[in-house]
């Protein structure tokens, strides 16, 4: 598909339907018939609906073989996967990538809820004749090789049907409509198993789903598939997986391609009693029995990369019905690697026809691609199905080459299957086929006729007797650029004019190559003439000396395009879009893409082939004694041209001005539009016949003049206008040299296989041209062409065809490869020492060549090789011209030149001229139990006497202090700072907490129990009477009956019964507890509220009957919201987790699970970012939901308060910088990185480029240095900078995945960071030196504290909170709320602010 979903495709007009069947052959997929049987009826069991449901365990008759191991029991599950073992909670494996923790087989992992009826999973074991015999043709097919005669014994088939992703439920909301169908077949043999997976066309809808719980409402995962082996005892197996996708795009290419020849079919061997590494998947394509209907195998190509093709803007895709095959241009396919176990994935592909029966035949590379002729489906046309060819493991890939096939006339002989076509000789001119040109050996020319009769079974004909052209999308891999081409000629006029104005080469004085050797290509070699030099193309290269290209190799072309136009009478402006071209040189086919004009204007484009036909002259495959544009311009030239439309005289000037070559050889061009092209409407497409075209050259001027024809199309209406072109292109060339070599002064550019489209979804304009250049030909019958001229030679795409006697050519590799010509493959020069690159320079592989690079303070001296010594530049701050303050005061930052700038280090204040000393002692720096020492740029704490630790923390000396005395002490100690209000406890003489308490600034009083603990419901506002506190009163209320029974025996019995006497028990209320017992025996009975014992409840010794309340528990009002309970005094974690935060006291470093309890309730919310202001004892957060970010105080009664609700899309990561008073946050919405003062003004934003994906943020307050992360999945990184933005830097970008968590330890100095991709927690000083593995093995962390000698994170797997000793590196506790969801950020709560060392 073209970007989007499966569904919801417009529809086409109903003059383009008409005309459809008679242009097009339906692209064939797998169809939702073709899947294996399935339904209740043919015994399938129905897996119950939900959300997250298993199966119960299915006892396979026979057991299978997954991996190594043997497995009896298979339990399937709603979301796309199968398993050996009972699935965990989905929170702990659906939105994780592979590999699993347990063993699963997966077509389609993904959140999947099949609730109120929204589709069914159906599955069964199956050992019928005909699913057995139909698995196994299919695995014959996929491995030829290895499994010719595998027969299985049975098959577990799974069918997800029409089911739908998971959904939020909010009022209102209708349920999706995307659904996916798709099938898994497990075939086994006792001794083998092989996984069949089917996606059926227009199966996939839906290619992933967003977390549950996801904070990010942006964020949607793509489906894994593929296969984990789970968790095993034997460490070498840990781990082992195969995955088949990892982008949206590649989930989208599961029913589009496959690794068995049917689009939509994929087949993996995933376990063996031999030894199997890991999984295979197929890579025979082998041939089907006819009995079984399917499309027929017509391409193959490997290497994962092809899966992640994004067949979107950067692709060309064409199809012409005109005898000719589908083009595909080589690739450069990237290696397909999971993270974890490496596989090479290989796949077979082909384009989708509907076929009446027939056999997949084995591919092979040397034939060439076809389309079959259209039938009388009446299966709509489905521009989206794809294809893709990648060739052998090399880097730019091997296409599977053509044969260009010139316009045939006449009827074609119908075959047996419309599903396949014959080989047909080419004609001459259109004529009767041509007996002196036979098609190569080892090559396949499959024509289709322009016009004539159709066979009568295909119940249609031609609507234009010149042929028809169509655009179905063939694309290529997403490496290779955008493809170039298309220009036409129906008639050549004589009317020649000329620019004359060209580049010349300064002859004022005579210049030599010891001076200028350097402005010839590095593949070129200078020679000194009489008046000059000139610079000459080396052997197996091409060009005009300045810039040299390898022969055979493709040239590929980046540029912009910018236009001013007026569409019939609408103006249109478009600025610097993207031009890419691709040209398979040694062919003379010629790609071209412009994406993102406007779509008026685009469309109006279409004529207007000449915008990506320059190309086509520039690289044309060459006929004897003639030569292309390249070998004439090299990469500077500029090109006009003007266009004058008919009927309506519209004018058009187009210039295309060429600024050499890139480091890797790419041209580069930048094109401008001026002028007025007549409207087309849309869904109107133009056809251009192929034409001949006449250049006429001069001293460097080439010019041409003619006139074009175009149709446009629309459904059964057709229109042919026209337009006058004049071209002239100018360019250097070099005078001093003989002319040894004449160009003639007329050439004639041979061009078919026109084509021009335009995809208003994609807003892709797209151009294609096959360009052949040679002598003026005659009107006498053409001789016996070789195959070198016409391109339908087998060599490489990287490879020069040479010419023989009549036909017989040879292949060469270009330079810079390696092979027999018909296969090339990249040589390494850098690795294989060939290469010219001198000392202190670094050797850089390109495909086909090499670059070098000089190492830092070097450069190269004048033969571009070699590197030498760079004389520095002046730098004020090491010489000393500066005028900064002293060293140990201030920084001088060079900004390169004589520019530099002075900043006071932390420590001392000023503008960095002159820098004064911060008395930090006045700002409460140390402990209010320390005393604080002042020096120059720092300060030292030293605890008083009676207390101990390090002046930043000090703990009282063990005194043998009761508890209220101890929290007097610090709570005093806490008052000592600014603006902080704390409760100090009153205690008695004895020092015991007096049973009244209030609050010295707010008023309120409570009462306490003996350990300080707020005695519920006591409490009272200022100004009202404080409650009465102390011995409770005696209740007022009357004895129960329960009461005075009880104490009637007891009195009876003495006071103190024996183990045998029954005693009633009564509850706090005086209630009859429903449980009652005889004495201490374990005799034991129900009664209801009088008393009276439930008949048939009394038990025997060693059972104890289930009694049920009968008093309705007294009403307890909800607390208002939030419910703010005040944490007591000590260090604690806080955690946010979705709607609340959460408190986890700490006793030491270890965590007190009993007493976590909810500090927080906030309805409503996502909390995301935490942090903590130890001055003012105030947390901070941030909501996603709300788009907020609030606080509230620890303070008992207080309220939260929002303090930034405007500007804010996805606010995740928060820090507190409490030194300064600022906090610091990042927006993944708005990528940014912002500030402000802690009550939300003078807000600033410091970064809002160079990020993608940030999120986790942390402060080092006494250094001044800023701290956060960019999970960004292509370039993940740490960077830093001061705390005002300046000085920014990266600080570590090697080795990370996900960097989730970080924080900055004050104490140790170290930053430390928790990433979910490399599972590991790793720390690295503050300029990102001695960077160290902390743990390897996390699950999936998601933030992170640092607290004494252990890290807190919490993790996603896990649901909780899990600590790691910074020693050791042990997971040593984990707590799980009772309440399982995520958690998100996490701080830690010191009793002061913690500090550190300058």
């Amino acid at each position: 598909m073209s970007g989007g979903r499966a569904a919801g495709r417009p529809a086409l007009p109903g003059p383009v339907l008409l005309l459809l069947p008679l242009l097009l052959s339906r692209a064939a997929a797998l169809h939702p018939e073709e899947l294996f049987p399935y339904g209740e009826a043919r015994g399938d069991q129905l897996l119950q609906e939900g959300d997250d449901e298993s199966s119960a365990a299915v006892k396979l008759a026979i057991p299978l073989r997954f991996y190594e191991a043997q497995f009896s029991d298979l339990y399937v599950g709603t979301n796309g996967i199968i398993s050996t073992q009972d699935f965990p909670r989905e929170t702990q494996y659906v939105d994780d990538d592979f590999p699993t923790d347990f063993p699963a087989i997966a077509p389609f992992l993904a959140d999947i809820d099949t609730s109120h009826g929204r589709g069914r999973v159906l599955y069964r074991e199956d050992t019928s004749p005909a699913v057995l015999d139909l698995a196994s043709r299919y695995v014959r097919a996929g491995f030829a090789s290895s499994a010719a005669r595998f027969t299985p014994s049975h098959v577990f088939l799974v069918t997800w049907e029409q089911v739908g992703a998971y959904q939020e439920v909010t009022r209102g909301a209708q349920p999706a409509e995307e659904l996916n169908t798709f099938q898994a077949v497990l075939a086994s043999d006792k001794s083998d198993t092989y996984a069949l997976f089917l996606y059926p066309a227009n199966g996939l809808q839906f290619f992933g789903t967003r977390p549950k719980e996801s904070y990010n409402v942006q964020l949607e995962l793509p489906a894994r598939v593929g296969f984990c082996r789970g968790e095993t005892d034997d460490p070498k197996r840990e781990g082992l997986y195969f995955s088949l996708t990892s982008t949206e795009q590649s989930v989208k290419n599961l029913y589009q391609l496959s690794n068995l020849g049917i689009p939509g079919v994929w087949a993996f061997h995933i376990g063996s009693t031999s030894p199997l590494d890991n999984v295979m998947p197929a890579t025979d394509g082998g041939q089907l029995p006819k009995s079984h209907s399917s499309p027929p195998l017509e391409h193959s190509f490997s290497h994962a990369a092809a899966l992640e093709g994004d067949y979107t803007e950067d692709n060309l895709e064409y199809y012409d019905e005109n005898s000719e095959e589908v083009e595909y241009p080589p690739s450069e396919p990237e290696e397909a690697g999971n993270g974890h176990s490496r596989v090479e994935v290989s796949f077979h592909s082909e384009v989708d026809v509907k076929s009446s029966g027939g056999e997949i035949s084995r591919p092979n590379p040397d034939l060439t691609p076809s389309l079959p002729h259209p039938t009388s489906s009446d299966w709509p046309f489905h521009p989206e199905t794809k294809s893709a060819i990648l060739g052998p493991q090399t880097k730019e890939g091997m296409p599977l080459e053509g044969t260009d096939t010139p316009d045939l006339k006449g009827q074609v002989e119908p075959s047996e299957q419309t599903a396949t076509r014959s080989p047909t000789l080419p004609e001459k001119d259109g004529g009767s086929p041509d007996p002196s040109r036979e098609a190569p050996k080892n090559k396949t020319i499959q024509p289709y006729p322009d016009g004539g009769a159709v066979p009568s079974e295909m119940d249609a004909s031609p609507a234009h007797p010149e042929g028809e052209v169509v655009f179905p999308h063939y694309p290529v891999p997403d490496h290779t650029p955008p493809l170039s081409g298309g220009r036409f000629v129906v008639r050549v006029e004589d009317d020649i004019s000329s620019n004359t104005e060209v580049f010349a080469y300064n002859a004022a004085s005579k210049e030599t190559c010891e001076q200028n050797h350097g402005q010839c290509s590095r593949h070129a070699f200078c020679t000194d003439y009489a008046t000059g030099f000139c610079c000459h193309c080396q052997s197996r290269f091409y060009g005009n000396g300045r810039h040299c290209l390898p022969e055979g190799a493709p040239p590929r072309v980046n540029g912009k395009v910018s236009g001013h136009l007026r569409v019939g009478n609408t103006p249109v402006h478009f600025t610097d879009v993207d031009l890419h071209a691709y040209i398979v040189g040694n062919d003379g086919r010629a790609y071209t893409a412009i994406s993102h004009i406007p779509q008026p204007a685009a469309q109006a484009l279409l004529p207007l082939t000449p915008i990506g036909g320059l190309f086509g002259w520039l690289f044309a495959l060459e006929k004897p004694g003639s030569e292309n544009g390249f070998s004439l311009t090299g990469a500077s030239f500029i090109h006009d041209m003007e266009v004058i439309f008919h009927p309506g005289q519209e004018r058009v000037h187009i210039t295309q001005t060429a600024e050499g070559l890139d480091p890797e050889n790419y041209l580069s061009i930048k094109t401008d539009i001026q002028g007025q092209v007549p409207y087309i409407p849309a869904n109107v497409t133009a056809d251009i016949a192929p034409y001949k075209e006449l250049y006429h050259y001069s001293d460097s001027a080439m010019t041409s003049t003619s006139s074009r024809d175009y149709t446009l199309l629309f459904g059964a209406i057709n229109q042919t206008r026209s337009y006058r072109i004049h071209q002239n292109i100018t360019y250097q060339t070099c005078s001093h040299a003989p002319r040894h070599q004449v160009i003639p002064s007329t050439q004639q550019l041979n061009v078919d296989r026109v084509f021009a489209l335009y995809n208003d979804e994609e807003r892709v304009l797209r151009f294609a041209v096959s360009n052949q250049v040679g002598p003026v030909e005659g009107d006498s019958d053409p001789t016996t062409v070789n195959p070198c001229y016409d391109g339908s030679h087998t060599c490489d795409t990287t490879a020069q065809c040479h010419p023989g006697t009549g036909v017989d050519y040879t292949c060469e590799c270009a330079p810079g490869y390696q092979g027999d010509g018909r296969s090339c493959v990249d040589v390494n020069e850098c690795a294989t020492g060939f290469h010219r690159c001198g000392p202190n320079s670094i050797c850089i592989n390109l495909l086909g060549s090499y670059r070098c690079e000089c190492r830092s303070g070097y450069e190269f001296a004048d033969d571009r090789h070699t590197c030498i010594l760079t004389a520095p530049p002046p730098n004020p701050c090491e010489d000393g011209s500066h005028n900064c303050a002293p060293a140990g005061q201030a920084w001088c930052l060079h900004h390169g030149g004589a520019t530099f700038s002075c900043a006071c280090r932390p420590g001392y204040t000023g503008d960095g001229h002159q820098c004064t000393d911060v008395d930090e002692c006045s700002e409460n720096r140390c402990h209010p139990a320390a005393t604080c020492y002042n020096t120059l740029g720092s300060f030292s704490c030293r605890c008083q006497p009676g207390f101990h630790g390090d002046g930043l923390q000090c703990i009282p000396e063990d005194s043998g202090l009761k508890p209220c005395v101890h929290q007097q002490r610090y709570a005093q100690a806490q008052a000592a700072y600014p603006g902080s209000h704390p409760q100090i406890p009153q205690c008695d003489e004895q020092g015991n907490f007096l049973p009244l308490q209030c609050h010295g600034s707010t008023g309120f009083c409570w009462c306490v129990d003996p350990d300080g603990h707020e005695v519920p419901g006591t409490r009272t506002p200022p100004g009202s009477t404080p409650p009465h506190c102390g011995p409770p009163e005696p209740t007022q209320r009357p004895q129960t009956v329960c009461e005075h029974w009880r104490k009637s025996l007891l009195e009876h019995y003495g006071g103190s019964p024996r183990d045998d006497q029954y005693v009633p028990h009564c509850d706090d209320l005086g209630q009859f507890n429903p449980l009652q017992c005889h004495g201490k025996s374990d005799f034991c009975w129900c009664v209801d509220k009088d008393g009276r014992e439930v008949p048939g409840t009394r038990s025997q010794p060693g059972t104890t009957p289930a009694c049920i309340p009968t008093v309705a528990p007294p009403t307890v009002r909800p607390t208002p919201r939030p419910d703010v309970t005040p944490p007591s005094v000590g260090t604690f974690l806080l955690y946010a987790q979705g709607q609340q935060i959460g408190y986890l006291p700490l006793n030491g470093t270890r965590l007190q699970k009993d007493a976590a309890k909810t500090l927080l309730s906030l309805h409503g919310s996502i909390v995301v970012g935490i942090d903590y202001d130890c001055r003012e004892r105030m947390v901070y957060w941030t909501d996603v939901a709300g788009r907020t970010i609030s606080r509230a105080s620890l303070e008992p009664g207080a309220e939260p308060e929002t303090i930034i609700n405007s500007g804010l899309i996805s606010p995740e990561g928060l820090v507190i910088d409490y030194f300064r008073r600022t906090m610091y946050w990042t927006d993944s919405g708005l990528d940014k990185i912002e500030r402000a003062r802690l009550d939300g003004s003078e807000r600033k934003v410091l970064f809002h480029t160079d990020l993608v994906n940030p999120r986790a943020i942390a402060v080092d307050p006494v250094r001044g240095n800023l701290y956060w992360t960019d999970w960004n999945r292509e370039a993940p990184k740490i960077e830093m900078s001061s705390l005002d933005g300046e000085n920014r830097r990266i600080l570590v970008n090697k080795d990370i995945g996900l960097p989730n968590g970080l924080t900055f330890d004050p104490f140790s100095k170290l930053l430390c960071w928790a990433d979910a991709g490399t599972k590991k927690l790793e720390c690295t000083l503050p300029d990102g030196t001695g960077r160290r593995v902390i743990q390897n093995n996390l699950n999936y962390p998601f933030s992170i504290i640092s607290y004494a000698d252990h890290f807190y994170h919490t993790d996603w797997r896990r649901d909780g909170v899990i600590s790691v000793n910074k020693d050791s590196g042990q997971l040593t506790e984990e707590y799980l709320p009772e309440q399982r969801s995520h958690l998100y950020g996490i701080t830690a709560v010191y009793p002061y602010c913690p500090a550190g060392r300058k």
